[in-house]
């Protein structure tokens, strides 16, 4: 009689009653504890407690430890035989690898396509392990697979060993994510202030958790870690020839956020591309213009080329227009009203006053230098410096003073 037989048979137990009451009254009661628990959470998107409690990794774990207490009670205690049990345990621990894995790939890539694709993949091997358990396969699978056996330099590996060796470091390392992501939410948020030291702090914790999770599973499956120096020499070779734009990269990206001369939210100039400073990786920095477009900028750049922090120290910046007017124009009354005109546009500074300086005199016509001090560089100096354009041109027409073109020898040519 096989495994499928025997809980089909099993399943005709008149103490089927009592394990299904015995589980209606575990899973409410996981349900009770994580609601009173997770109803002081603040998060809308919690690993524990996810968006509705029940997709959270709280409800199947505490689903499981009350579950398995009910069958050892059955079992022990009343000596009765709980079909129903031995298939709804593997069913919750299979159901809590999904949520833990889905919760914490969710929380440390959230717009990641290829995190949706590996939480696909874990929760149709979670379900088939499941299956598997529950049938009776595992047993005589893992055997064969354990049979099966090939050589890895002079020693011999099975598939069995493999396989383990791939669940286990998996979730070691889903572990030390999810440890790195509650430490950067609990303890990182309240040591730094600064956006960009948390970055860097959780950056660096991540790492060093990954790193030790992963020689913690090679370690426990009995690999010789000794091993890993003649890879890690390798490695620094590889780096020394053919990586070092990479590793450049990453080591600036490091540098950059421990120094600050860039943070997340500043207004810059790259190579030509301004805008705001979205987030820095530890390979590259996302700049994204108020156009709505996106500048992916490698790390080395910034520390090798000119980098332009226009809210680095001061968010007053320095703006200068030309105007061009008749020869015969009243030169004071021209400078009170461009600085008249300068005051009366939007983000432009009283203090220091605009100044307009007569920078040129030629038989085509005056030329007068308008300087002013812009407030907030962040909302777009062509946007300013476009209102204070309208704005000398509507007092200028309106006071009669002619405009004059610009002689053609001051005037750029286009390149060619």
């Amino acid at each position: 009689m096989n495994e499928l037989q025997e809980l089909w048979l099993d399943l005709h137990s008149p103490a089927i009653a009592l394990e299904l009451a015995g589980l209606a009254l575990c899973l409410m009661a996981a349900w009770f504890i994580s609601w009173a628990l997770g109803r002081r959470s603040t998060s809308t998107d919690s690993i524990l407690f996810g968006r509705r409690l029940i997709d959270g990794v709280l409800f199947p774990a505490v689903a499981l430890s009350l579950t398995f207490g009910v069958k050892l009670l059955l079992t022990k205690v009343q000596h009765i035989s709980v079909p129903v049990l031995k298939v709804v345990l593997p069913v919750l621990v299979s159901l809590l690898l999904i949520r833990l894995i889905a919760r914490v790939l969710a929380a440390v890539f959230p717009v990641s396509r290829g995190a949706r694709l590996l939480e696909q993949g874990v929760s149709w091997g979670a379900w088939g392990l499941a299956v598997l358990w529950i049938t009776g396969l595992w047993t005589p699978m893992m055997v064969e697979l354990d049979s099966l056996q090939f050589m890895l330099g002079k020693t011999r590996v099975s598939v069995s060993h493999v396989l383990e060796v791939v669940l286990t470091s998996g979730f070691v390392l889903v572990l030390a994510l999810w440890l790195s992501t509650t430490l950067e939410q609990r303890v990182l948020s309240r040591a730094f202030e600064d956006l960009s030291m948390r970055k860097v702090a959780a950056n660096a914790m991540r790492v060093l958790l990954l790193v030790i999770g992963t020689l913690f599973a090679l370690s426990s499956l009995g690999f010789d870690l000794t091993a890993l120096s003649v890879i890690g020499g390798a490695l620094g070779v590889g780096i020394g020839f053919g990586l070092q734009k990479l590793a450049a990269n990453y080591v600036s990206g490091f540098v950059i956020l421990l120094e600050r001369s860039l943070r997340i939210g500043d207004f810059v100039r790259v190579d030509g591309f301004e805008g705001h400073v979205t987030d820095i990786k530890t390979r590259y920095t996302l700049v994204r213009a108020g156009n709505g477009s996106e500048s992916v900028v490698p790390n080395e750049l910034l520390l090798t080329q000119r980098v332009e922090n226009l809210s680095l120290q001061s968010r007053h910046l320095l703006q200068t227009c030309s105007f061009w007017v008749v020869l015969q124009s009243d030169v004071e009354r021209v400078q009170a009203l461009l600085v008249q005109a300068a005051l009366s546009a939007k983000w432009v500074l009283p203090s220091p006053e605009p100044q307009a300086l007569l920078a040129e005199v030629a038989p085509q016509g005056l030329r007068f230098s308008l300087n002013f001090w812009m407030e907030d560089p962040i909302n777009g100096q062509s946007l300013t410096r476009s209102s204070v354009n309208i704005a000398v041109l509507r007092a200028l027409l309106d006071a009669g003073v002619e405009l004059v073109h610009a002689p053609q020898e001051l005037v750029p040519r286009p390149s060619t």
